[in-house]
């Protein structure tokens, strides 16, 4: 058990609590104004100590910035070097200037919500989400670390994402933005079979198996800081996708001059880099084949995914099949991506319906009596 103890202050009498935390290590909490507070103090430390619940409010008094440096460090373990970048990135610029050397057990719910309000003023809603997610994450470390009871940085009005409207490519269109591109057969590839940009780059020529149409992802090449990273792909897990004959055609003879760890798109040594989206190849590509035809929309080499999906769909490719190819986690996530693409599927399923009701009725209901 601890103890309670008067000391005399300029304003009076006060008392002070000592008690042990869990571990053993002595500590204490002063300026209670009456005696009976400073008991139901203990009496509510020793009780979370019984139930496992202790407090060490000693603790909360550290600053925002050493738990944070310690955090964000911590994901760069757990995290692909692009997104530990955007992390350390809006610790760095965002959340540590306006948090760093407050106190964590001093900080309240309005003034979190007041900045997420502010940010959402000038800056775009995932970058609110991240820097208010680094936040939120660092008071759930303190308690699970049982320095804070609750967090204040939870049940936020936070700003929502509001999704592009996503740009779909024909079969002509691609082939003329890939006749007007440095490298042609990576347009197609990328058009008619979903990979991302790091997907497709990342692939080496013993990833091909050409002679059954499939490429196995297995690889991701990623631009981190001006510099290829080769990793695991984005979702950690290989899967295997199907190449339509005429690319692998072309990849054929691209393959029979390449080692099988050479890179497939690029110099063999190295991957292709992502262009620079303003005036890079691939934003020239996109104005020449403009000019040809002026209701090809501006595409980005991502919008070459959102194609593959929507051609895939055209062409009668069920939502499972498109899920797989895409790497999705479920069907239910290809769906709710790509909804647009799946109308004519709702307006089968009205017109089974009603011709269904039509059949049903006309089995079961008798004709009515001939009028005398």
């Amino acid at each position: 058990m601890g103890s309670v103890a008067s000391y005399t202050t300029t304003q009076g009498k006060r008392y002070r609590v000592r008690y042990r935390r869990p571990d053993g290590t002595q500590t204490d909490k002063r300026g209670f104004t009456t005696k009976r507070d400073a008991e139901l103090f203990l009496a509510g430390v020793e009780v979370s100590k019984a139930k496992g619940e202790f407090i060490d409010l000693s603790a909360a008094e550290v600053k925002i910035g050493s738990l944070g440096a310690r955090w964000v460090a911590s994901r760069e373990q757990v995290l692909k070097p692009s997104a530990y970048r955007s992390i350390e990135s809006s610790w760095r610029i965002h959340v540590e200037p306006r948090w760093g050397r407050r106190v964590l057990a001093k900080v309240r719910h309005s003034e979190i919500q007041d900045w997420v309000s502010e940010m959402s003023a000038t800056q775009s809603a995932t970058n609110v989400l991240r820097a208010h997610g680094i936040l939120a994450g660092i008071f759930d470390t303190a308690i699970e670390d049982r320095i804070l009871s609750s967090n204040p940085a939870r049940k936020m009005t936070l700003p929502r994402k509001t999704s592009k409207r996503k740009a779909y490519l024909t079969h002509a269109q691609v082939e003329l933005l890939a006749l007007n591109s440095r490298d042609p057969v990576l347009i197609r590839f990328l058009a008619y079979t979903g990979l991302r940009w790091g997907e497709a780059t990342g692939i080496r020529v013993r990833h091909l198996d050409l002679p059954r149409g499939r490429v196995r992802i297995e690889e991701n090449a990623v631009m981190v800081n001006n510099t290829v990273v080769i990793g695991t792909p984005k979702s950690h897990r290989h899967r295997t996708v199907p190449i339509p004959p005429f690319v692998v055609d072309m990849l054929t003879l691209r393959a029979q001059t390449r080692g099988p760890e050479a890179f497939v798109f690029g110099d063999g040594a190295q991957p292709m880099r992502l262009p620079n989206s303003r005036d890079g190849w691939f934003a020239g590509a996109v104005r020449r084949a403009q000019r040809s035809d002026p209701n090809l929309p501006r595409v980005t080499p991502h919008d070459l995914r959102h194609t593959a999906a929507s051609l895939s769909v055209s062409a009668g490719a069920n939502v499972k099949a498109v899920q797989r190819m895409l790497g999705h986690a479920s069907a239910a996530v290809t769906l709710d991506i790509y909804s647009d693409l799946f109308d004519d599927d709702l307006d089968k399923v009205a017109t089974a319906l009603d011709r269904a009701r039509t059949e049903s009725l006309n089995r079961t209901i008798p004709e009515s009596p001939t009028t005398q």
